[in-house]
């Protein structure tokens, strides 16, 4: 339950403003019975005691686009003789460029193909993205092989059938079936990604830079202070506002690691220390005619659902601390109060019920 030390509140003659904190309220006076009236009349303005969900917000600016380039080098031996153009998507099992005039295919992984895979019993993670991918391209690698893709800390193991699956793709994609992967024959993406800009031309070498890229989708990069990335989780939902004024919803998908700012080698930097925040768009057709642009993301960070709430100022700072609602006939319920979130306040107490109507200060 979130707390808060300060609500500016109009007060009667019995009431003191600025009282803070929150918790359960002892309201002490000479009357007796459960409710007093107010010595003050009661101001004609009015609320309802509503049942709803409030969620703590914040709002950041953040940018839209295809997130930060990274370049690829290409392996191997050979001339480069073909690259791909500005904003070609990487395809599972199909080339890019290519290097001798042979195309060189795609898979998708996280380990690159740094040796040559021909010998039988070898075990590797490399092995494991090649037996992933030619899975995926629909390709029987024996049951060995399937037991071994992705399973330890070792990765899969280059069995026989695997090099008879690894044989029967060559063919079919019309390359030399030869059974083994020599380094620059494949390379290996992160995923579906997007070619932002070529560095190579025909006639360098196969192990130049050829090309950066980037995520293939669209998603927006928020700065976040460090001390408060704590409170921003993956899957926490966002509106995503466009410069059109436009509101979209999207949805934290990765949280950066490496800080930017703050105090680099015992010197202070510019403003303090972020983390950069990814959130995706939860549709891609909603941001399609942008390829950038500045936004501002609120994050809702925390949700109370179906709880009572009444606007701030409908609160009345007690003067031995606490506070209260006011109904119209003066009366004085004492309330514990919550969230603050949007104008509203969570609040709970005997005698505050949904429906009912509470004065307000303005």
């Amino acid at each position: 339950m979130a707390r808060r030390t300060k609500v500016a509140v109009t007060l009667s003659a019995l009431l003191v403003v600025g009282a803070a904190g929150t918790g359960a309220v002892t309201w002490r006076n000479t009357h007796t019975g459960r409710d007093t009236a107010a010595a003050a009349p009661a101001p004609s303005h009015t609320a309802t005691v509503t049942r709803t969900d409030l969620s703590d917000s914040r709002t950041l600016p953040g940018t839209l686009g295809y997130g930060k380039p990274r370049v690829l080098k290409g392996t191997g031996q050979g001339t480069v003789t073909e690259v791909p153009k500005p904003g070609a998507r990487a395809a599972r099992g199909t080339a890019l460029y290519r290097i001798d005039d042979r195309p060189v295919p795609v898979f998708f992984g996280d380990t690159p193909f740094f040796r040559t895979l021909d010998k039988t019993g070898v075990r590797g993670h490399d092995v494991s993205v090649l037996a992933d991918n030619l899975v995926a391209l629909g390709y029987d690698i024996g049951s060995a092989a399937t037991a071994q893709s992705g399973a330890g800390d070792d990765g899969a193991l280059f069995t026989p059938a695997l090099a008879a699956a690894l044989k029967r793709w060559q063919h079919d994609t019309g390359q030399q079936a030869t059974g083994t992967l020599v380094p620059g024959r494949a390379v290996v993406l992160p995923g579906a990604v997007r070619v932002d800009t070529v560095q190579a031309q025909p006639g360098d070498p196969a192990d130049s830079p050829l090309f950066a890229y980037t995520a293939a989708a669209k998603a927006v990069t928020v700065p976040v202070a460090a001390t408060d990335v704590g409170t921003v989780k993956a899957g926490t939902r966002a509106g995503i506002t466009l410069p059109d004024g436009r509101t979209i919803r999207g949805r934290v998908t990765a949280l950066g690691r490496t800080a930017q700012g703050g105090t680099e080698g015992g010197q202070p930097q510019t403003g303090p220390a972020t983390l950069d925040v990814t959130v995706v768009p939860d549709r891609a057709k909603d941001v399609q005619s942008l390829d950038a642009a500045a936004v501002q993301v609120r994050f809702d960070t925390v949700t109370r659902k179906g709880v009572l709430a009444v606007p701030v100022s409908a609160l009345v700072a007690l003067k031995e601390g606490g506070y209260a609602l006011q109904r119209p006939d003066g009366t004085l319920v004492a309330v514990t109060t919550g969230m603050f979130a949007g104008g509203q306040v969570e609040v709970s107490g005997q005698g505050v019920t949904e429906g009912s109507k509470v004065v307000t200060a303005s």
